[in-house]
């Protein structure tokens, strides 16, 4: 990644949809982008960062369906509970955070203006957006047809719908079915948004276009924000809708990425419960690099106990080696690409030789304690 900001450096992370708990997936990619926010603010800019949640969406529905509960109250409390384990995790908040819902009357405007575009067509009441009305589609991704058609089954779209312009076209509003929640549409009649057009609809609105980082999980790439970057490019007859993409990669558990699909989830909120400290379980999430594919084992959140425990040990005395080389070595490795694992290894090297042979400096552990609070995130 390597993104230079403005006075003002702005950041879109694509946020959760509230259906279950909090696991350790969403925190390696909230976790990243929290990193990229410590590194801005420490190099002296003002950050915009805005966060949405998909309080409404297909999984939702369903999930709420499946338990008899309602689908707000179902949002709303695991939404809280999302918050609650980000606050222990100590990732600092989003300047804005908003829901689907509430985005929904500036929604409707911007799906109104890409029909008046000829950019959408409807099938059947639901308006899709057709790809092909931006000349920079695929940018983003760079997946050929073949593949975009694949990952579109897999996340959400529907490309074997009759009457499709091109199998890939995202829908933008779907108008309303019996049983499901509807607002009111406008010209577009009574439904709710498609998925991509909301995080367009937040971000036009609170950053504008060319923001520098838009965040998430690398299985959002594709279609995600490639369909968001053609709906605002489109929308605005601008380029591009953000600077850089940038995408953490997923977290695994028994050989298979962790996901509510296959059941396979280590939640934030369980390892809480259980005693776990919330700073042991950052600490294990930045022992990989945002970008890498790993798998969270037990073996990983021992490692990520032992080493708070060092660390911890090290800057309860009084004094130590010196640490000015510390802060610089952890500067410059998340100046790299958010390097966390070589800023990790620059505190271990500190507190190695604390534990060796200690030294006079009484500024040290304090230096060093305040250097892995504000770039690391980890109260020590």
């Amino acid at each position: 990644m390597s993104v230079e900001p403005g006075p003002v450096a702005r950041i879109y992370v694509c946020g959760i949809t509230p259906y279950d708990a909090t696991h350790l997936g969403h925190a390696a990619t909230y976790n990243a982008f929290d990193l990229v926010q410590r590194v801005w603010l420490d190099t002296g800019h003002q950050v915009e960062y805005v966060q949405n949640v998909t309080d409404v969406d297909d999984p939702l529905l369903e999930r709420a369906a499946d338990t008899g509960e309602d689908w707000r109250a179902l949002a709303e409390r695991e939404t809280d509970l999302f918050r609650q384990d980000m606050t222990a995790l100590r990732l600092l908040p989003p300047a804005h955070y908003i829901g689907a819902v509430e985005a929904i009357p500036g929604i409707v405007p911007l799906i109104e203006r890409l029909r008046d575009l000829g950019a959408a067509y409807e099938i059947d009441g639901d308006i899709y957006f057709s790809v092909h009305s931006d000349p920079d589609f695929g940018k983003v991704s760079r997946l050929d047809a073949a593949a975009m058609r694949v990952l579109s089954a897999e996340r959400g779209g529907d490309p074997e719908r009759a009457g499709k312009k091109d199998p890939v076209d995202p829908m933008l509003w779907r108008t309303a079915r019996e049983g499901e929640p509807s607002w009111d549409g406008g010209s577009l009649g009574p439904g709710r948004p498609g998925w991509h057009i909301e995080c367009v609809a937040i971000a036009l609105d609170h950053l504008g276009m060319g923001f520098d980082v838009q965040g998430g999980g690398s299985d959002l790439a594709f279609p995600h924000h490639e369909m968001g970057a053609s709906h605002a490019q489109v929308l605005t007859g601008q380029y591009p809708f953000a600077k850089a993409y940038v995408h953490a990669g997923m977290v695994g558990l028994d050989g298979e990425k962790m996901s509510k699909s296959r059941g396979n989830l280590v939640f934030v909120s369980a390892l809480r419960e259980q005693g776990v400290d919330p700073a042991a379980i950052r600490l294990a999430l930045l022992a990989h690099h945002y970008r890498s594919d790993w798998e969270w084992t037990q073996g990983v959140l021992d490692e990520a106990v032992e080493r708070l425990a060092r660390w911890r040990a090290a800057v309860s005395r009084p004094d130590g080696p010196p640490a000015d080389g510390v802060l610089a070595a952890v500067r410059a490795a998340l100046a790299d690409d958010l390097d966390a694992p070589r800023a990790l290894a620059a505190v271990d090297g500190w507190a190695t030789l604390q534990a060796s042979s200690g030294g006079t400096d009484t500024g040290a552990p304090g230096l060093v304690s305040r250097t892995v609070d504000a770039l690391l995130g980890v109260a020590l």
